[in-house]
């Protein structure tokens, strides 16, 4: 038998947001438009203020005692609150930090699918670690790593810039990079051949049959002709009348 009513330990998810009625504080301290405190007073009363004001009663922090709740639009607020998440979920990607691995002796096909990643990246506001390790007898030849790292730094150029000089530390070559701003940042080459072009090609002509008649052979012509003639139907005469 379901339950009409949550039980004592449920837990309201953390987007949930109590408004007028659902408020279940005796007391709550008052917020205006204008983010005045209009201090503290019973829920019925600061109901009706709500709706004399036109507007509604929304619980901002109810973990305060007493809760506080602010005179404003709920259409509004739940607008302004998706806002704010949304700048604080690019905040948090933007400190996301990507790896890009090389070698001295990258394939010219690999450094292309690196490049492209590392563009990827760039584009979606992430910082780009690139990472080029030796192994063996590659550490006699620092020049042909460095010559890789710094390859790749120029191709990036229209979307990222080093945070400082590529080093090496240890057996590798480390450098970051750091997203340019989107005014001033290319567009993704990818999303360009994705949506390029003035729209959809336009389809090809094809030819219309409804107007025009195949020509036959002379010879085929006047062997169907002969076919014809010598048929039994074409021999039979009409009665007049």
């Amino acid at each position: 038998m379901s339950r009409p009513f949550p039980s004592r330990s449920f837990t309201p998810p953390a987007s949930f947001t109590r408004v007028n009625g659902k408020i279940r504080a005796r007391e709550v301290r008052v917020i205006d438009g204008e983010q005045k405190n209009l201090g503290v007073l019973p829920l019925s009363e600061a109901i009706n203020m709500a709706r004399l004001k036109g507007v509604d009663l929304v619980e901002v922090n109810p973990a305060a005692v007493p809760p506080v709740c602010r005179l404003v639009d709920f259409g509004k607020f739940r607008y302004e609150q998706a806002k704010r998440d949304k700048e604080s979920r690019k905040h948090q990607h933007a400190n996301k930090v990507k790896e890009i691995q090389l070698s001295p002796n990258i394939d010219p096909h690999d450094f292309g699918v690196k490049k492209q990643h590392a563009i990827d990246f760039l584009c979606e506001d992430m910082k780009v670690k690139v990472t080029l390790r030796f192994r063996g007898r590659e550490m006699a030849h620092k020049e042909l790593g460095f010559q890789q790292v710094e390859k790749l730094l120029q191709s990036l150029t229209p979307f990222g810039h080093p945070d400082a000089p590529a080093k090496l530390i240890g057996k590798g070559i480390n450098v970051m990079i750091s997203p340019l701003p989107r005014a001033k940042r290319a567009r993704n080459p990818r999303d360009i051949e994705r949506n390029g072009g003035d729209g959809p090609p336009a389809p090809a002509e094809t030819p219309n049959h409804s107007h025009h008649k195949e020509e036959r052979p002379a010879e085929v012509a006047a062997q169907g002709d002969q076919e014809f003639g010598n048929n039994a139907f074409a021999n039979m005469g009409l009665k007049q009348r």
